[in-house]
């Protein structure tokens, strides 16, 4: 069960490769600045994952507009993320959590996906500017995705 509304974020530092190379990516760096939307993804190069982030790359202006950062996590490695983000021609964040300790600290650890090995679940959080959860969804089944209404709802009533 996803950590719950009103819960302090747990911040985390994970790797993300740019074109600059591997940087860090830390929760952190946005509080006090902008509101933060976490959507945790099970697997790149996946269907349903690469329809979700390639409809939110289309729709980016929507989450600027309302001060708000995406992030995608994922347990892959920086740099399969970087190849999928390039090939689909994603727009946000990728970070990896390939330690799977992020995913665990918002409990959203999806075990033995389709028998290859635990992963991420999909799952939407809103994190406001001071670091508070004001936004938590976990998918039934990672065939599902978050409300994107309900996300973007709640980052105009935060802004």
């Amino acid at each position: 069960m996803a950590i719950p509304v009103g819960t302090k974020a747990p911040d985390f530092t994970l790797k993300s490769k740019q074109a600059s190379g591997l940087v860090d990516v830390k929760l952190s760096n946005n509080f006090g600045k902008k509101n933060t939307v976490l959507l945790f993804f099970p697997a790149a190069f996946t269907g349903v994952c690469t329809q979700e982030l390639c409809d939110i790359t289309a729709g980016l202006n929507a989450y600027s507009s309302l001060n708000a950062e995406v992030i995608g996590i994922s347990v892959d490695t920086p740099f399969a993320q970087e190849a999928w983000a390039q090939k689909e021609k994603i727009g946000i964040t990728l970070a990896s959590d390939l330690n799977k300790e992020v995913t665990k600290k918002y409990d959203v650890l999806f075990p033995m996906l389709a028998g290859v090995g635990d992963t991420a679940a999909r799952a939407a959080f809103v994190i406001d500017k001071n670091g508070v959860v004001q936004y938590s969804e976990q998918t039934p089944s990672p065939k599902e995705l978050p409300s994107f209404n309900k996300v973007k709802e709640t980052l105009a009533k935060v802004k």
